[in-house]
């Protein structure tokens, strides 16, 4: 196998085959930080899809100042927190009829199944609030600190830290069941 940066370069003069290399090394990683942001399996699939859609884009933009996998992880923050935007200035919009099954506080996923010790701490991330998992997430699991997540996400640094606040309470209450 090429060094990486021989294989960076290489995507970045247009070889389609280090860019699969690319994909084939980063990809996991890639979905599991998704999975973690999004907390569902197939919106997970489409933002590491829509991450190596923008990273063709991108790549003659990297200039190595960082390591190429830091690089690409900040692509992908960026790729999943951009379309929760999106998806969520376009439900802003687009006001649907009450659904008669989605009664108020029955929003939330079935509670955790397991005994004792058998917690699926990654399906516990995933029932967090939205901006309580991405907060906890970006904090607790990828290490950005508050004023970077207020950047990221777009709100305030308070925020950040009521929300990472909320999300370890709510794990903590799902861990002594």
């Amino acid at each position: 196998m090429p060094p990486p940066d021989d294989l960076v370069a290489r995507a970045q003069a247009g070889d389609q085959t280090a860019f699969r290399e690319l994909y084939r090394e980063h990809a996991g990683r890639v979905y599991a930080l998704c999975l973690r942001l999004t907390g569902d399996g197939r919106d997970a699939e489409e933002r590491t899809q829509d991450v190596f859609v923008r990273l063709w884009d991108k790549l003659s933009s990297f200039r190595g100042e960082s390591a190429f996998s830091s690089w690409l992880h900040r692509l992908a923050v960026n790729v999943v927190l951009n379309e929760r935007r999106t998806t969520g200035r376009r439900e802003r919009r687009v006001m649907p009829a009450e659904d008669p099954d989605n009664v108020a506080g029955a929003q939330h996923a079935a509670p955790l199944h397991g005994s004792g010790l058998s917690i699926d701490l990654e399906r516990a991330i995933a029932d967090l609030p939205d901006g309580a998992r991405e907060v906890f997430v970006l904090y607790d699991i990828e290490g950005y600190g508050h004023g970077e997540i207020a950047q990221l996400v777009g709100i305030a640094e308070g925020t950040s830290k009521a929300q990472l606040f909320r999300a370890r309470r709510l794990l903590r209450e799902k861990l002594e069941r």
